[in-house]
């Protein structure tokens, strides 16, 4: 089940791809460049969101060989009594070309996770040479229950939930703040970047324009929308979903008094792409799968557009849909989206599970058969001009 792919821009030309149950693989060779399966936490075969989720490779991974994964470790000692398991971020170092050293890893960050569900996971490197964790609201439903404060996660600032953390991992210790993070000096951890997330699940810098970081951020029941990600920014959950208000209490309809402001009186940031989930009547689809801005040359009509896609369309088993989305004509407007046809059809034939971008800002899509980590139909596609 691929649910990452990353160029480790070292001139080689290698596409290396992260696996949900714990594997990463060169596409092309016989046997995984890392294996820490007996490391996740024991996934369920029909459904889980739980696995191994990123991969980022150090921005001078071709000099010092370092590359980092995020992945779901076993509840860890010390935990809070009945949470599910911890979100571990982790370093290796390679011990050939084709084969990292498992008895390398050196944990940078864990995090505990209250529920199995809504854990983020697609760290990469900034352009900024920190690197970027979007972590979920610690899961369940509506951003209530175990583990979630009055107001929820993805309002909290003094938790790492709900957010989009930001760190050094070339300074002392496992990690360092940067000093010009949103909240160093103020109310709030200094890991924080951004906040107010659900899931964002797949998030990725843009490799031209301004290097803007876009995340898409799964809905609850009605709502599926992308975020560009502003520093220090609340981006609305669960005050909102989407651009609309939502009611914890009454989740399946949205209230007509939109909230601009956050607890603390701080503006709240829009989706730029937001559509309906298949949970109410013309939905399109359940889940939206973040993607890239493309910045390829091989199809110049997407050139500078967001392509994205939806995980499963409405009343489908197993048949997402690609998008594209173009900027709009004056700043903050909504981004006009649209289908992209894909070998004739309008729809993949698969879970849509992430994208990939290789070193000439080509795009790669990964998909499954599957709704699970079992079985063998995981496949990466390359999107090419028709």
């Amino acid at each position: 089940m691929p649910v990452a792919l990353a160029s480790p821009g070292d001139g080689t030309g290698r596409l290396f791809v992260a696996d949900l149950p714990g594997t990463v693989r060169v596409i092309g060779a016989s046997e995984p460049f890392l294996d820490i399966t007996d490391r996740v936490v024991d996934l369920r075969t029909g459904y889980d969101e739980r696995g191994l989720l990123g991969l980022a490779f150090h921005p001078r991974f071709a000099e010092n060989g370092r590359f980092f994964v995020y992945y779901s470790a076993p509840l860890r000692a010390g935990a809070p009594e009945g949470w599910d398991h911890t979100s571990r971020i982790s370093e290796f170092a390679v011990s050939t070309p084709d084969r990292a050293d498992p008895g390398s890893e050196r944990v940078i960050l864990e995090v505990d996770q209250p529920q199995a569900n809504h854990n983020g996971g697609s760290i990469a490197f900034g352009p900024d040479g920190c690197l970027y964790i979007p972590l979920g609201d610690g899961g369940g439903a509506r951003d209530v229950g175990r583990g979630h404060p009055p107001g929820g996660n993805g309002q909290d600032i003094t938790t790492l939930l709900g957010s989009i953390l930001r760190i050094d991992v070339d300074g002392p210790g496992p990690y360092g703040i940067p000093e010009d993070n949103p909240f160093v000096g103020r109310e709030g951890r200094d890991e924080i970047y951004a906040y107010g997330l659900r899931n964002p699940w797949r998030t990725a810098f843009d490799a031209g324009g301004g290097h803007r970081l876009f995340a898409a951020d799964a809905g609850q029941y009605l709502w599926e929308s992308v975020k560009i990600i502003v520093p220090g920014g609340n981006h609305g959950w669960n005050l909102r979903e989407g651009n609309h208000a939502f009611d914890p209490e009454n989740p399946r309809e949205s209230p007509q008094d939109v909230p601009r402001t956050g607890r603390r009186g701080e503006p709240l940031v829009d989706a730029i792409v937001e559509y309906p989930n298949a949970g109410q009547p013309g939905g399109i689809g359940q889940v939206v799968i973040g993607g890239y801005v493309y910045r390829g040359s091989a199809i110049p009509g997407l050139f500078g557009r967001y392509v994205f896609a939806e995980w499963n369309r409405a009343g489908a088993d197993g048949d997402g849909i690609i998008f594209a989305a173009t900027p709009p004509g004056t700043p903050g407007g909504m981004w006009e989206f649209a289908g992209v046809e894909v070998a004739g059809s309008r729809t993949v034939g698969s879970y849509v599970l992430a994208f990939g971008e290789d070193a000439e800002h080509e795009l790669y899509v990964l998909t499954s058969k599957s709704r699970g980590p079992a079985g063998k139909t995981g496949r990466v596609h390359r999107i090419v001009p028709s």
